[in-house]
């Protein structure tokens, strides 16, 4: 069930994409939720897409799509089609001919899709905590793994992290979360990545270049952007998703 702050970010989103096709921002679905601050939008939108109702599509700024509406939703689409399909009946009727009607969903039909695709499942290993003074490799356990659907995940190889702190948490990623990895040593600028530093520390940061050098950039006032040289940071790998447990 959603709470009725997500049914409201859930509508506001199907709406404007029905009415111009261009997901809205953070800031106007901030305002049109009467929001503090995009950090909230951001929780919102990962409940929703951990839950199916919506998924970001990759390589696209601004990018959602609405997978899927609350039950409430539907059943409002399906009464204002059942009062169309009347008024067309009757409509036909004082012409004096008979209306078939053919009544079909006209909401996106990706539900059923959704629901095929995750029950497909791939098993990825959880290397555990991501923690400051480890490096990847040392958190390698093969005991561990967490399955993922299938329809998260991309080419490539890919590994899963407990996130530990708070340092990402105005991006959406809590301290618990496990976050899923795309295996990689390049990405662009404004990526999450996990970035090992001076071969001994690994961290999850937004990366940005600047010049020669590169900022490691935390999604958290709290914590301080950390500038480094370029052969003092290698890329381990970018972040494609994230589950929560409630």
């Amino acid at each position: 069930m959603l709470t009725r702050k997500q049914r409201e970010l859930l509508q506001f989103i199907q709406e404007r994409l029905g009415d111009s096709g261009i997901s809205p921002s953070f800031d106007e679905m901030k305002d049109a939720l009467g929001l503090k601050s995009k950090s909230g939008v951001h929780r919102l939108i990962t409940g929703l897409e951990e839950r199916g109702f919506i998924r970001r599509l990759p390589h696209r700024a601004r990018a959602l799509e609405v997978t899927r509406l609350s039950d409430d939703q539907m059943g409002r689409g399906e009464q204002a089609r059942g009062g169309a399909a009347t008024a067309a009946g009757g409509d036909a009727g004082r012409r004096g001919f008979s209306a078939n009607v053919i009544r079909g969903d006209f909401t996106p039909s990706l539900a059923g899709a959704m629901v095929a695709q995750t029950t497909e499942t791939v098993q990825l290993p959880l290397y555990g905590k991501i923690a400051a003074g480890t490096p990847i490799e040392a958190l390698r356990d093969s005991s561990n793994a967490v399955d993922i659907p299938a329809s998260m995940l991309g080419r490539g190889e890919h590994y899963a992290l407990t996130v530990d702190g708070d340092s990402m948490i105005e991006a959406g990623i809590h301290d618990g979360d496990t976050v899923l990895i795309e295996r990689c040593e390049n990405a662009e600028n404004g990526t999450i990545v996990v970035a090992l530093i001076d071969n001994n520390e690994v961290t999850l940061k937004r990366l940005r270049r600047k010049g020669d050098s590169i900022a490691l950039e935390p999604a958290n006032q709290a914590h301080k952007t950390r500038i480094f040289g370029p052969d003092r940071v290698k890329i381990q790998g970018k972040l494609i998703g994230l589950m929560r447990k409630y």
